[in-house]
């Protein structure tokens, strides 16, 4: 069987492909990436096995040439564009490809009869929970509040339309925030890590308190690999972090991962229509496939630092590809 990766060259893409190239060795993987600022080939290069296709899953001929020449029988859909700032400033980019490169994908995946489709959605289709609010389960109403979360939530729904319509029953995976190895850094962590080991100042959103449930990319690449080997067909899951954290909290724990000043904190104007809290309740996922996380932040986190700092090289490319992006 033949895995197609969107996004393989990303942060959840890279960290997957690496782990079912160690899981599957016979099993060939197909990474088709357009290799923006947030995708690296070298993050993927030289790894037996995997074939790179750089390209816009939203390029039905090329899609459709992909799956055909590599016979693909099996799916995760994990490209998208998904920084909420930059949804807010420009969003045309998150329908293309969020939107119309989801439609697609499950088009051709269906014309071709491939098996097995995983399409990674978020917890932000939910929007804002209450502090007191119980995590929400699968079956939870969407409502989203930004551009980005609006343009998962469309393809979540358009998953949905396929297997209504069509009978095609991929399956959704919606998960909680993730960190680790190969992160871009314009997402809070890696973007502070950077900034400490820089000795510059940490942006934190308003009052810094939102909170977010934090999850081990290790632990959600284990549950997109047990959903695409045992997930019921059709079926949503939610993959939830043990460690429900304010932002600020995070914050100060890199600082002190790395040695720096909690003084090098800097709050900054609040985005607008920012959630202060997402939860997901992740119990049907662990009493169906088993599937509970490993990681917790207290011991990861410091590892992580520790892995930026290891790969600095790594890291200034990172962020000179986020500047040119």
């Amino acid at each position: 069987m033949t895995l197609l990766v969107t996004g393989g060259a990303g942060f959840i893409g890279t960290n997957l492909v690496r782990r079912r190239r160690a899981h599957a060795p016979d099993e060939p993987v197909v990474v088709l990436d357009a290799l923006t600022y947030a995708g690296c080939a070298d993050n993927v290069a030289g790894l037996p096995g995997v074939t790179l296709v750089v390209g816009d899953v939203g390029d039905r001929a090329l899609v459709d040439r992909v799956l055909r020449d590599h016979g693909v029988r099996a799916v995760v859909h994990l490209a998208a564009e998904t920084h909420v700032d930059r949804s807010i400033a420009g969003p045309d980019a998150f329908l293309r490809t969020n939107v119309l490169g989801t439609a697609t994908l499950l088009s051709a995946a269906r014309a071709a009869g491939v098996a097995r489709f995983v399409h990674m959605s978020t917890d932000e289709v939910y929007g804002e929970l209450a502090p007191d609010a119980a995590p929400w389960r699968e079956d939870a109403p969407l409502a989203p509040r930004s551009p980005y979360a609006a343009s998962k939530a469309a393809a979540d729904h358009l998953v949905g339309a396929w297997r209504e319509t069509h009978g095609y029953a991929a399956m959704i995976v919606r998960c909680t925030n993730n960190y680790g190895p190969y992160q871009s850094p314009e997402k809070l962590i890696p973007l502070c890590i950077s900034r400490a080991l820089h000795n510059e100042p940490l942006p934190v959103y308003g009052d810094g308190r939102q909170v977010r449930t934090w999850l081990h990319v290790d632990d959600c690449c284990d549950a997109l690999e047990r959903v695409l080997d045992a997930g019921d067909p059709g079926a949503v899951y939610h993959v939830a972090g043990p460690d429900e954290v304010p932002n600020l909290a995070v914050v100060r724990a890199i600082l002190a991962a790395a040695g720096r000043p909690e003084s090098l904190i800097a709050h900054v104007t609040d985005r607008p229509g920012h959630d202060r809290r997402y939860a997901l309740d992740a119990s049907k996922i662990a009493r169906e496939l088993g599937v509970t996380p490993r990681r917790r932040l207290v011991d990861a986190l410091p590892e992580t630092v520790a892995w930026y700092v290891a790969h600095a090289a790594w890291r200034e490319a990172a962020l000179a590809r986020l500047s040119a992006g």
